[in-house]
């Protein structure tokens, strides 16, 4: 059995020689799943001296924090979980020391944030407190003061909690080990323990609170003028988990037997196969318990002992329920005991996007716009979630009888908060998920994706829908740099002419083979879509009058031949 996050934690702190205690900290280890999902949090806070409600700013960021970032989406890096929660806090810091103390000092505090998720640790930092790490008898500052001194003996906080309404956070993670000893101090402490007390201190045996104990009282014997407090975090164990093992909450049970019409399965009626391919079936069955139509995706009996496929199956159901969004799939949450594995969707009646460009070989500029914002309003409620679709193509975008659309598959989902709890860097796919003709370059060259490449899908499905073909013809069957820098962007003109210059600009833009020269948001090519980018509108110039107007190049170059050839008829008339 996979070993669990373990770790020891001792505090201490103390007014000193001032009249109460500013500073502020606190720890939550959670239990299962946020202990996997989101990992232990610890913070320390100093509330500025000149501050005139420093003791409130300190704790409101303890507090804010350790409540707050457990309530984030589970797919969340931690990263962006922490920025959106220290935003939030210092934002409100700054409002209510300006409203009530009409101040930039109002409400002004320090605040460092560990965090301990699976084999990581990152770090959210602000000010001057401190968090250090011990390791192997070696002392490490892990964090930097923001602390700007004018004179030897006369300094200030350049950057703080409360004090702009702008926050800038320093962020860094690194791999943890086994015996690893975190120290979190404010300068009440580290301004009077210098490095080699330190070392001394932390390189002695015992209880973390004494030693805790020890830190703070040696600090106050060095003269400390300030509030001192220290916090203490000890790796005990590690968990060996791989993303896989994350998502196979359901892994034990065994896979479906063949479903046939009629068959009751946990309350579902199988009605008909939808789908078949040699990795899932599809089905449309009757929820008894309901009274309603449903879709249950059941994996292929051929890779019952591939964990491999497992993982992926498991992980788009996962997904799938973090998102809900009238743009895509609802899967539907299971309120009965499963017997075996498969997830249950909601039915959509309709079809694919793929069938409807069949049915509209040349459709109207407008329906393709408004079919392209759902789509896209659907992959950016996958962003929000901090999530990439990785396949977005034709096949897995439905258009229900009313004309509402809906991304259906989950199954390449990149998320980002369950990529992070694995030792080993999933950032770059050893396999392409994707499919070929749809998927980023980027992918294919073994780098990472981002919100570009999701951009380029859908790049290249508007251009598809506009000309009935592909930007770059079909892409070769193993990418590689070489092969991929020869493909050359096929203007729209040279399969349908009715496409406006402009719009075209708009999907060379989105299907640039190199991620750095297409769009930074999806909203940017939308609105390029619906209005003419001047940029654009001048490239018209460079291309050619044959591809622009081919009737006209025609019809200008039969007046030309017609006029030389009267030119050298009269010339040869004029000679006799």
């Amino acid at each position: 059995m996979a070993k669990a996050l373990s770790i020891r934690i001792g505090s201490h702190s103390d007014k000193g020689v001032k009249s109460e205690n500013e500073d502020f900290w606190g720890a939550v280890i959670p239990a299962e799943p946020q202990l996997t999902l989101k990992g232990i949090v610890l913070g320390i806070a100093d509330g500025m001296s000149g501050s005139e409600a420093g003791k409130e700013a300190s704790h409101c960021c303890i507090t804010a924090f350790l409540e707050d970032y457990y309530s984030t989406p589970d797919s969340w890096s931690v990263a962006k979980a922490g920025q959106k929660i220290l935003s939030a806090t210092n934002s409100w810091l700054h409002s209510q020391g300006q409203m009530r103390y009409s101040s930039v000092k109002g409400m002004v505090s320090t605040l460092s944030v560990l965090i301990v998720k699976s084999n990581t640790a990152h770090i959210l930092h602000v000010g001057d407190s401190r968090i250090y790490l011990w390791r192997q008898n070696v002392l490490e500052q892990l964090t930097r003061d923001h602390r700007l001194w004018v004179s030897d003996d006369k300094s200030y906080l350049n950057r703080a909690m409360g004090i702009e309404p702008h926050l800038e956070v320093d962020y860094k993670s690194l791999t943890v080990e086994k015996n690893d000893l975190f120290l979190m101090t404010t300068d009440g402490l580290h301004d009077f323990v210098d490095e080699k007390a330190l070392k001394t201190l932390l390189s002695g045996e015992g209880e973390l609170d004494d030693l805790a104990d020890t830190l703070v009282k040696t600090a106050l014997d060095n003269g400390s003028d300030d509030n001192v407090t220290c916090q203490l975090v000890r790796i005990d164990d590690l968990p060996r988990l791989r993303e896989d093992e994350i998502l196979r909450h359901q892994g034990h049970l065994p896979f479906p037997p063949p479903l046939e019409p009629g068959v009751l399965l946990d309350g579902y009626r199988i009605e008909a196969e939808l789908h078949a391919s040699k990795r899932t079936q599809i089905y449309r069955a009757f929820d008894t318990l309901h009274d309603r139509q449903v879709i249950l995706k059941t994996p292929s009996v051929l890779y019952n002992d591939d964990t491999h496929y497992i993982e992926h199956f498991l992980h788009e159901e996962w997904a799938g329920k973090r998102i809900n969004h009238d743009n895509v799939l609802k899967i539907l949450e299971s309120d009965r005991a499963k017997s075996c594995l498969y997830y249950v969707t909601e039915f959509i009646k309709g079809q694919t996007l793929r069938d409807w460009m069949t049915d509209n070989p040349k459709p109207e500029i407008k329906r393709v716009r408004a079919l392209i914002e759902q789509v896209a309003k659907g992959l950016r409620a996958f962003h929000r979630m901090e999530m990439l679709h990785q396949d977005l193509k034709p096949e897995n975008i439905m258009i229900t009888n009313e004309g509402i659309v809906k991304i259906i598959d989950f199954g390449s989902v990149k998320i980002a908060g369950i990529a992070e709890i694995t030792p080993l860097d999933h950032g770059i796919q050893e396999n392409i998920l994707g499919t070929l003709n749809y998927t980023a370059p980027e992918y294919h060259l073994g780098q990472r994706g981002s919100v570009k490449s999701d951009l380029f899908s859908l790049g290249v499905i508007c251009y598809e829908m506009f000309n009935g073909s592909l930007p770059f013809g079909d892409l070769p069957e193993k990418p590689n740099r070489n092969n991929l820098e020869r493909l050359g962007y096929i203007p729209s003109i040279r399969c349908n002419n009715m496409v406006p210059i402009w719009i075209d600009g708009a999907l060379k833009k989105a299907t640039q083979l190199l991620p750095q020269f297409r769009y930074e948001e999806l909203s940017e090519f939308l609105h390029d879509l619906t209005t003419p980018n001047p940029q654009f509108l001048k490239a018209e110039d460079r291309i050619p009058l044959i591809e622009r107007n081919p009737l006209l190049f025609w019809k200008c170059s039969t007046l030309i031949f017609f006029v030389c050839s009267v030119v050298l008829a009269l010339t040869l008339l004029s000679q006799r």
